[in-house]
């Protein structure tokens, strides 16, 4: 036979092995380097409607706390975070959520009725009902959820929480 080629039995045999060798090396690492690169892809959303409680449960024009955490997973990494409103029925129908942090430096403001204030401990910083700023160094009111950032359904108060 004339221009044929022969490869011997050695260097079919390592071929063959290279070959399968590399199949069974894409097979395993393609899902194993997408499962450890999957969580850097994703990103980390933040926004969620939050229920706060029953509607029922809050006394229309008497400020009431309540809180909530949101876990966050960014990569590998799981945040669990704490947060504080009060909630202030104005009428059977309108909900003014408030945040419990102050605007000044981030402190958490406490309510009390008897002065009919949210006070900062932090800088003596004074609120009004409505969150407005009534004395001290705060730039702003309290921040807070309302229209449609304030939902009920099944009874139950919900607001439109952005993160943080």
């Amino acid at each position: 036979m004339a221009g044929s080629h022969h490869i011997s039995r050695r260097d079919f045999i390592k071929l063959t092995t290279a070959a399968v060798g590399t199949f069974i090396g894409a097979v395993v690492a393609v899902p194993a380097i997408a499962y450890l690169i999957d969580p850097a892809l994703k990103s980390a959303s933040t926004d969620a409607w939050v229920p706060l409680g029953k509607l029922a449960a809050f006394e229309i024009g008497k400020p009431a706390p309540a809180s909530f955490t949101r876990s966050i997973v960014n990569g590998w990494e799981k945040t669990v975070n704490s947060y504080g409103v009060f909630v202030l029925r104005t009428s059977e129908t309108e909900t003014l959520v408030l945040s419990n942090k102050c605007t000044h430096l981030g402190c958490h403001v406490n309510w009390f009725a008897d002065k009919q204030e949210y006070i900062c401990p932090c800088h003596d910083a004074q609120f009004g009902i409505n969150g407005q700023v009534l004395g001290g160094p705060p730039p702003r009111p309290l921040d807070r959820y309302s229209g449609d950032q304030v939902k009920v359904e099944d009874g139950i108060l919900f607001i439109h929480f952005l993160g943080a």
